[in-house]
């Protein structure tokens, strides 16, 4: 069994002992981490090396964005992507992809797209885009791949809270979603969802009470290539991490397929 997971942790370095804490408790194959919030070298490599994992960090100066990526011990891992390709002009450190176990399973920051206006938005899409050129090429080479992450979407009203959100924030926009259909039109699975259908299950609650009143959106997902999915057993939310002190406003996505 291959044990797959992604967490967003808004801010790794004051997430380090939720991490721990996961890794020891879930024992995923590969985790993949999103917001880092940190430049690469300020990664807080010697305190999660206690867990055991080797690991690989993309960070980005000015305490924004940020990918990492951490492997079991005795799991050899090949990076195969620090960036996503499409625009050598974006800095912005969003995007890493390995070559494990057998499978290529990339780990995204998909942008808000609130901020920034127009432009904000355009780059959003852009991305959407860039990524969806990328796995269709993944796909078209037969390649088992995943992508995890924090995907800024909420693909249908199922995925929110009832009135959790407006109409016009970007991550329930009609192009958002047309985007999303698209990735999932190349032969994609949510996960989530294919174990999970009719169920209203989130990722992330906004700081002060959403998490109590269970006022969330499902933003964090996973989405297989076909043979993937064919092998995925199981697929959950562990919000054990949401509920413990001073936690990330996400929490992890879990996912099993068959080894």
């Amino acid at each position: 069994m291959i044990r797959l997971a992604s967490f967003n942790v808004n801010s790794v370095r004051k997430r380090a002992p939720h991490i721990l804490r996961f890794l020891a408790r879930e024992q995923p194959d590969l985790l993949f981490l999103q917001e880092l919030k940190c430049k690469t070298e300020e990664f807080p490599e010697l305190e999660l090396s206690a867990s055991g994992y080797r690991m690989k960090a993309v960070g980005q100066p000015g305490g924004r964005n940020g990918v990492a990526v951490l492997a079991k011990p005795g799991l050899d891992f090949e990076v195969v992507a620090e960036s996503l390709p499409g625009d050598e002009g974006d800095t912005h450190a969003r995007y890493i992809e390995v070559a494990a176990a057998g499978l290529h399973v990339a780990g995204i920051y998909l942008p808000n797209g609130n901020s920034g206006g127009d432009d904000g938005y355009a780059y959003k899409l852009a991305w959407m885009e860039r990524l969806r050129v990328l796995a269709k090429e993944r796909l078209d080479r037969f390649l088992p791949f995943a992508v995890l992450g924090d995907f800024n979407v909420c693909p249908t009203a199922l995925d929110l809270a009832p009135g959790a959100l407006p109409a016009t924030d970007a991550l329930v926009r009609p192009e958002t979603r047309a985007a999303w259909r698209a990735l999932e039109n190349l032969g994609l699975t949510d996960a989530l969802r294919a174990l999970h259908p009719g169920e209203r299950v989130y990722t992330y609650w906004d700081y002060g009470s959403a998490f109590e009143r269970n006022a969330g959106l499902r933003i964090d997902h996973a989405l297989l290539s076909a043979e993937l999915a064919e092998r995925l057993v199981a697929a959950r939310v562990d919000v054990t991490p949401r509920a413990e002190d001073t936690p990330s406003d996400h929490t992890p996505v879990i996912i099993e397929i068959e080894g």
